[in-house]
């Protein structure tokens, strides 16, 4: 626990200097800021000594626990040798080990392997990659994307314009490329108001008139497999990823898959995609790539399109894209820990029961009043909070709800994250069932206190 007098200055100092990414300061600088010390396992410990189930593995990205022996000792063992060097010409050990690891366990035919630093510029260089392909092929009226509505690919230029959430990307529509939006599957909210029994994916059908009409123009579609994150956790129905995938197979369009959020067993399966063995032709991978350690991220691409890029010096085929820290030796070594662990301690195999459990324990939320609709794919699951049940009116974003049942949380000792009136919960992969009984008892006290 920290002096009372240097907390004070931490926390004069937060609102003095610090920005907050996605916080609106003039609310937050009214707050006792909570400030994070340290943590071990599923727990974060604050200044004062409290601690708090990490309900959000810190931004959907730690998946072993905090303080993991075999990561921390990965990353001292490089740092004796080296901390960085550049890969725009040499190469590292670990970053070579990595690549060749990655190859391995990605769906089939995704070989190659571009390194940069976090989800965002990982599908930057997917979009980049795609065009460029497209105009070494000499097709080059192909500058166009299709993306879904409510997908979120990061807060790039780029990846901001494939991006579908009117609320984080409107503002800088001035600034965006064109992007064709396809209809979200939102089977909750469905688009098309079709219901369970007569859906047949009907927004697949208007993804297909998209592609047909614009397919000569279409560089790539890029969507989120499975679950769109930040859009509010939606979970797609079985069937829509294949669709998807094959639709952009029949129109001759690239496909990518932002597996930022559901790449790592997050799904159950290592890669979401794998669910429907849906593969695509570039895949985009950051967040749980080195178990939330450091800041790392891939893009894989097959072989073709790697070739597409191979010629003369003064052909400038060269691929003109890269990072000071690509390739980093240290987030390499800290993925390298965090893929022997999956292996070593069967984490995917450990995740059935725990996913279980979940399915089981959010039954009861079910019957809340307010609790509109319950979504989960794997250890990801989302509670949507609505104002009435009967009509599924939202809540308004003014009212904050979300973040009210979140400060709940907070003082019961949980750490969670909403998304506007949606409930995120999403721990580490290696939380045990006792904790998760725990989180979800907090977050159903927390709702009863507030809605």
């Amino acid at each position: 626990m920290l002096d009372s007098t240097y907390k004070e200055q931490l926390e004069t100092w937060d609102k003095q200097y610090l920005w907050h990414p996605f916080t609106q300061m003039q609310d937050y600088i009214k707050e006792t800021p909570l400030i994070i010390e340290e943590g071990s396992g599923v727990l974060l410990k604050d200044v004062d000594g409290k601690e708090y189930i990490d309900g959000i593995s810190s931004m959907w990205c730690n998946l072993h626990g905090h303080r993991k022996k075999e990561i921390d000792d990965a990353i001292k063992r490089q740092l004796d040798k080296i901390a960085h060097t550049t890969l725009l010409g040499p190469s590292n050990m670990p970053a070579i080990e990595l690549a060749r690891k990655l190859a391995e366990i990605a769906p089939k035919g995704l070989t190659k392997v571009f390194y940069s630093d976090n989800g965002s510029t990982a599908n930057e260089v997917a979009l980049k990659m795609a065009f460029h392909y497209w105009q070494h092929k000499g097709l080059k009226d192909k500058t166009q994307f299709v993306a879904l509505q409510y997908g979120y690919h990061g807060d790039t230029i780029g990846t901001m314009s494939v991006g579908g959430i009117e609320l984080f990307h409107r503002t800088f529509r001035p600034l965006y490329f064109k992007t064709h939006f396809a209809l979200s599957p939102y089977c909750y909210r469905c688009p098309l108001g079709k219901q369970d029994k007569d859906c047949a994916l009907a927004c697949l059908e208007e993804l297909e008139n998209i592609l047909k009409k614009h397919s000569d123009h279409i560089a790539a579609m890029i969507m989120e497999p499975l679950v769109q994150g930040a859009g509010g956790m939606i979970v797609h129905p079985k069937g829509y990823l294949s669709g998807a995938r094959a639709l952009c197979k029949k129109y001759n369009v690239l496909c990518i898959f932002d597996e930022v959020l559901t790449g790592f067993g997050r799904t159950g399966h290592m890669f979401a995609c794998l669910h429907e063995n849906a593969v695509p032709d570039i895949m985009a991978l950051s967040k749980g790539i080195n178990g939330g350690y450091m800041p790392l991220a891939a893009t894989l691409a097959t072989e073709e399109i790697y070739n597409v890029f191979l010629g003369e010096y003064s052909e400038l085929k060269t691929f003109f894209h890269g990072h000071t820290y690509t390739g980093n030796p240290l987030g390499c070594a800290a993925a390298l820990a965090s893929l022997e662990l999956f292996e070593k301690e069967r984490i995917r195999e450990n995740l059935e029961s725990k996913i279980d459990h979940l399915r089981a324990g959010l039954k009861r939320f079910e019957l809340l009043e307010h609790v509109g609709d319950i979504r989960q794919c794997g250890l990801i699951a989302a509670i949507e909070l609505v104002k009435d049940k009967s009509t599924k009116e939202p809540y308004p974003w003014e009212e904050r709800v979300g973040i009210k049942v979140c400060l709940e949380a907070r003082q019961r000792g949980l750490l969670l994250r909403p998304l506007g009136h949606i409930l995120v919960l999403m721990p580490p992969l290696i939380i045990e069932i006792n904790e998760l009984d725990r989180l979800l008892n907090i977050v159903y006290e927390s709702l009863q206190n507030v809605v």
